[in-house]
């Protein structure tokens, strides 16, 4: 077995096509969810294992962002939890265990890292910006959606990331590591904390057609302004009908 930074394979069991759940993953929402429940008692909590409604006024937790990774003992994990009210997030914080990071937000009060040092996103030329990005591994048959915007954003940027956890990508972009971000297809829990933590930094989120704040589609475009704007070229080149957030099974 291969082991770095207390991180080595671990057994997956299989809960879709490129989905998977680790004991892990269980683990860590249930304490999670404990301590909200106790110390918000009344509040509705959404978590990824354990599934539920949309709330528009709650909790949305992913206890381990990065099961994939985490299974083969790649570090690239996160954990992520939001508070929403009337839909959009209001608190949000991204853990990053093996990474040795937390950042947190508070709407209006913008987004710091654990040293209490405030988060600020820079605004390069899009022609110099590093970017991020996901595959819809989960639905494949928006993998052609995909492949057609990459090649449009490489017209438009610098070069381009894959990390595997979507929170570390909001968190990364939040914090000036990649200048922007953008998916298809993710979950409210995935993306409403990494979200907070951009526009609390200075950035911009939107959905891919342009309609701002946290996309019930989970079709999502962020970055700093100018680098917004030029993801959101790329990704509106193309329209097509997509999920919602709304109902997460």
């Amino acid at each position: 077995m291969i082991k770095a930074a207390g991180v080595g394979f671990h057994a997956t069991e299989s809960k879709g096509p490129g989905d998977y759940v680790t004991a892990v993953d269980r683990e860590s929402e249930a304490v999670v969810v404990r301590i909200l429940a106790s110390v918000f008692p009344g509040l509705p909590i959404l978590a990824e294992e354990r599934g539920g409604e949309f709330p528009e006024n709650g909790w949305v937790v992913d206890p381990l962002d990065g099961t994939t990774n985490f299974s083969r003992g790649f570090q690239m994990v996160g954990v992520s939890v939001a508070l929403l009210e009337g839909g959009e997030p209001v608190v949000g914080a991204v853990h990053a265990p093996f990474l040795g990071f937390t950042f947190t937000a508070a709407a209006g009060e913008g987004a710091h890292d654990q040293a209490g040092r405030r988060l600020k996103l820079g605004d390069p030329d899009p022609r110099q910006a590093v970017v991020s990005t996901g595959f819809p591994f989960k639905t494949p048959e928006q993998i052609p959606r995909l492949v057609g915007t990459l090649e449009r954003v490489l017209k438009r940027v610098e070069d381009l990331r894959r990390p595997g956890a979507a929170s570390l990508d909001l968190a990364f972009t939040a914090a000036g590591v990649f200048d922007g971000f953008f998916e298809l297809g993710l979950k409210v829990w995935d993306i409403a904390a990494g979200a907070l933590l951009v526009t609390e930094a200075g950035g911009v989120v939107s959905d891919w057609e342009g309609a701002a704040g946290l996309p019930r589609s989970g079709n999502i475009v962020a970055g700093s302004p100018r680098v917004h704007a030029a993801l959101l070229e790329a990704t509106r080149a193309r329209s097509g009908a997509d999920g919602d957030l709304s109902t997460c099974p």
